[in-house]
């Protein structure tokens, strides 16, 4: 009965912790997984940059107004809760509006100014062209040049005012142009799917932002997920987090070789490289750690065969992850094996001992039929009988105490390592 309540408290943790991820795609009534935007528009309902309604509808091709885009901004910069420190000066902005705080954040900040007539016009409807402007506004400035425009068809469109702009958010990859990838339709209104893809885009590059506009997040546990690389792995757990995920202590990792290996031209101090041939995955399907991630290990000794086949031992101790970005980690890990070392297992040895044993049994054989065809031809079988499992006894005495087995790996062999600390990858 213990067993029983014990089981059932753990799915209602795991659904529980599960709960807010669920939540933010069921609730998108209107977005299904193959709609062009659904990765983006998923992600800003998830981390509550934008909203559904209470229904769960997204309403992806609604326009976006001023107030929105400025609440949604000041969400992803991390100034939401920003401590206002102005004077209301706009004429349409009250007290009691639900707004008030956000626009007086945003001009503190500097991200979207009011009008000359002291309006801030919160419900006027965006183009996609005064948003790309408030994307080159806030971003570090780099040279461009105007010929970048070329490439689409519409270019000519754009107003005089946006046109540098756009070169600067084209370079940086900050805009967005769908359907059709030749057109910018720079005088369109802003839909709320275009808006959440650009806010999704400037939450993956806040290093290009500048440094007075954006605040540092505070960090917050989104759920509690697992792996399942291992069914020996002391533990499983992942922490994710708005920024990382965190790989906890005791986890197993599954990890193959860039390169051939062989510890017969091994050193201490040789530096051996490993790759993630797939993308590390939790349970729930995020993902940790990136396909084609790089890992690097020292090997720290090299233990060499003894006789009565005992095979080479390799210690490597693992100290550094690249993901595909360039991005570096530091990581403590072990090979996850029994003592912690790496080496050929007992198919190998077992193979070892055969070849021995065959490989003298049949040069007992021969010599046992050369010996017998000497005085007869007829005893051939007779000496077949003796010099046979003469041979087979002595091969398998010399493949036992012989030395044992060099370790030797192909290039792509997978092995498993176990994390001595909690491992941090942050969000991209």
């Amino acid at each position: 009965m213990k067993k029983f309540a014990a089981s059932c408290l753990s799915v209602l943790m795991i659904f529980l912790n599960f709960l807010p991820a669920i939540a933010a795609m069921l609730n998108l009534s209107d977005i299904d997984s193959n709609y062009w935007a659904s990765k983006e528009i998923n992600y800003v309902v998830e981390n509550e940059i934008m909203r559904a309604d209470k229904n769960g509808y997204f309403y992806p091709d609604n326009s976006v107004t001023r107030i929105e885009f400025v609440h949604s901004l000041l969400k992803v910069l991390s100034n939401d809760n920003l401590d206002v420190r102005i004077k209301n000066q706009f004429k349409d902005i009250k007290i009691t509006d639900a707004y008030y705080s956000d626009v007086l954040r945003s001009q503190q900040l500097g991200l979207v100014y009011g009008y000359p007539d002291n309006t801030f016009k919160p419900n006027k409807i965006l183009s996609r062209a005064e948003v790309t402007s408030i994307m080159s506004h806030i971003t570090k400035d780099i040279s461009t040049d105007l010929d970048i425009l070329d490439k689409f068809s519409d270019y000519e469109d754009i107003p005089q005012w946006a046109k540098y702009v756009y070169a600067k958010a084209i370079k940086y990859g900050l805009y967005v142009n769908y359907p059709d990838e030749t057109v910018l339709s720079p005088n369109y209104d802003l839909t709320r799917a275009e808006a959440a893809v650009l806010l999704y885009k400037l939450s993956k590059k806040l290093n290009l932002v500048k440094t007075q506009y954006k605040s540092t997040p505070k960090e917050k546990v989104l759920r509690n997920e697992h792996l399942n690389v291992s069914d020996k792995a002391p533990c499983n757990g992942v922490t994710v987090t708005n920024l990382r995920k965190i790989i906890l202590k005791n986890n197993v990792l599954q990890i193959s070789f860039d390169e051939r290996y062989w510890s017969k031209k091994s050193n201490a101090g040789d530096i051996v490289k490993f790759v993630f041939k797939d993308g590390v995955y939790t349970e729930e399907s995020t993902l940790v750690i990136p396909q084609g991630s790089t890992l690097t290990a020292e090997v720290t000794h090299i233990q060499k065969p003894k006789w009565f086949n005992k095979n080479a031992r390799v210690s490597m101790k693992f100290r550094q992850l690249t993901v595909p970005s360039g991005r570096t980690y530091t990581i403590d890990a072990d090979p996850f094996t029994k003592d912690g070392t790496l080496k050929e297992g007992p198919w190998m040895t077992f193979a070892k001992i055969m070849g021995w044993t065959f490989g003298l049994g049949a040069v007992g054989t021969g010599a046992g039929i050369g010996f017998a065809f000497i005085p007869a031809a007829t005893v051939i079988g007779r000496g077949i009988a003796i010099g046979t499992p003469i041979g087979c006894s002595v091969g398998l005495l010399t493949g036992f105490i012989t030395p044992g087995l060099h370790y030797r790996t192909k290039k792509g062999e997978n092995i498993l390592i176990i994390l001595n600390n909690d491992t941090s990858i942050y969000n991209e």
